[in-house]
């Protein structure tokens, strides 16, 4: 099949969240089934084209808006692998040529919503112009979820896309890409879409309700967090509605990671690399950790990592009211993320209160993060809602036990360790609360000071594996129902049934 993934970010060249990780590994893995994949995203001022060898490979390919064009440049780079995997990068200086990807410290960028219309228009002009003909366009979150309806409504009759459906993945519901009634006008929609079984959205357009409209099939990425995102507000953050009534065609695939990146047997960016079969680098990794992290090099003291985006979502609120009655107990805490300024302000303070038991860097480290998933004991992951998680997937690799809410991917992934059977990868707190929390992570260090019990706990977790090579058959089967809807769907309009 030919497959063209469009999003707004992807590793290694522009990541703010889980979605660039996802980009970046998927791809390879459908390669390795026979399938053309290419990769379509914005070229953010941070892509370098020296960095990454790009090419220009088009030019002046005019977008058009309701009352405007605007012009694309595309550059090509790759994904690098055994078997390269080619990305076209929409280059326009206007839109892309900033510091940060969506947003500045003082809040989102007020043209966003017009900067995605331009890139989903762009996408499929850019797809003609390098005569690329897609079996399936792969859209992903808000920034992409114009794509389906444009093929619906103003490509409708453009020869070139007849048989091309559209997967759409929500990575994350809670954010939705909701804007003003003007940036619909922009969009070049008809006014007879503007109605709430469409685009319309309590009189303004919500760019992830109009993929989830008019796209053929719809996943998210775990079983939990499909049935999740339907039960009401609280998950489906007003798109339940939508979901409820495309239940059908909602299907739920766990993520997968790239194990070329996260493995403990070959990364570099560790101090000494180990395995299941020889865990000694795994201490020399914790000791290493704590003198970086100038925390006590003390062996026998649970370590606990978290590395999280500094926002509601991750579950700061119980961790914040735990933080007092967690110092009380025998452990240290190594925390990295960067986000919401209020909560980056407040852990700057917490590491201040506590330097000898916490550590706390407010940025974005990959280099750090490898050293705390291999220096840690424990892995903690308190979120609200979780669609999916990577985190817990590659602390698994790397034998750091996950101690998590049992919510979305969360709950798919992680079973809760019996100590009599030796069953489980983890801990698990079910209610949303600060004492669940605190509970949770006294079982967790109960079981740390049983060396046997821990063992085979170590074991379990670095035992599982979620490489990519299952969830891209699954999503292989997804896109050949999205074409079979597409062409069912086709046939009939031009019989004109």
């Amino acid at each position: 099949m030919n497959i063209l993934i469009a999003a707004s970010e992807c590793v290694p060249f522009a990541k703010t969240g889980g979605l660039a990780d996802v980009i970046g590994a998927l791809p390879k893995a459908l390669k390795k089934l026979k399938h053309d994949v290419r990769v379509i995203m914005p070229r953010y001022k941070k892509i370098e084209a020296k960095e990454f060898d790009l090419k220009i490979i088009a030019q002046n390919i005019p977008v058009s808006f309701n009352k405007k064009v605007e012009l694309a440049t595309v550059m090509e780079g790759k994904i690098n692998s055994k078997d390269p995997i080619r990305v076209y990068f929409v280059d326009n200086e206007k839109y892309y040529n900033r510091d940060d990807l969506y947003q500045t410290p003082l809040g989102d960028y007020p043209d966003n919503g017009e900067r995605f219309i331009f890139f989903s228009r762009a996408v499929l002009e850019i797809t003609k112009a390098i005569d690329f003909k897609p079996d399936v366009i792969h859209c992903n979150d808000w920034q992409t979820g114009l794509i389906p309806a444009y093929l619906k409504t103003l490509y409708k009759l453009d020869s070139f896309f007849l048989r091309t459906a559209v997967l759409y993945t929500i990575h994350n519901i809670a954010y939705q890409g909701v804007f003003p009634k003007d940036v619909f006008y922009l969009s070049g929609f008809d006014l007879w879409d503007f109605v709430p079984q469409r685009l319309e959205y309590h009189g303004r357009i919500n760019f992830m309700k109009t993929g989830l409209v008019y796209a053929e099939i719809l996943n998210t990425v775990s079983k939990t967090y499909s049935r999740q995102i339907q039960t009401g507000k609280e998950f489906g953050r007003g798109m339940e509605g939508v979901l409820v009534y495309r239940k059908k065609d909602l299907y739920g695939i766990i993520n997968g990671i790239d194990y070329t990146i996260w493995n403990p047997q070959q990364d570099q960016n560790i101090i000494a690399q180990y395995s299941l079969d020889n865990l000694e680098g795994k201490i020399i990794c914790k000791k290493n950790l704590q003198k970086i992290s100038d925390l006590p090099v003390v062996s026998d003291i649970p370590l606990i990592g978290l590395i999280a985006r500094l926002d509601a979502q991750k579950g700061l609120d119980i961790l914040h009211e735990a933080i007092g009655r967690m110092m009380k107990m025998n452990l240290q805490l190594v925390i990295l993320g960067t986000g919401d300024p209020e909560y980056m302000e407040l852990f700057k303070k917490i590491g201040k209160k506590y330097p000898r038991r916490i550590s706390v860097s407010l940025k974005f480290d990959n280099k750090l993060a490898h050293k705390i998933y291999a220096g840690s004991d424990m892995f903690l992951i308190p979120s609200h809602f979780e669609p999916c998680g990577l985190g817990q997937l590659i602390s698994f690799a790397y034998g750091s036990v996950p101690i998590v809410h049992k919510t979305g991917g969360l709950a798919d992934t992680v079973d809760f360790f019996n100590p009599k059977t030796g069953k489980g990868k983890g801990f698990l707190f079910t209610e949303y609360k600060a004492k669940s929390l605190l509970e949770a992570i006294r079982i967790a260090i109960k079981t740390y000071k049983v060396k046997k019990k821990w063992d085979k706990l170590i074991r379990n977790t670095m035992e599982a594996t979620f490489s990519w090579d299952k969830a891209a058959r699954d999503y292989t089967k997804l896109y050949k129902k999205a074409q079979q809807k597409k062409i069912k769907t086709t046939e009939s309009f031009v019989v004109g049934k």
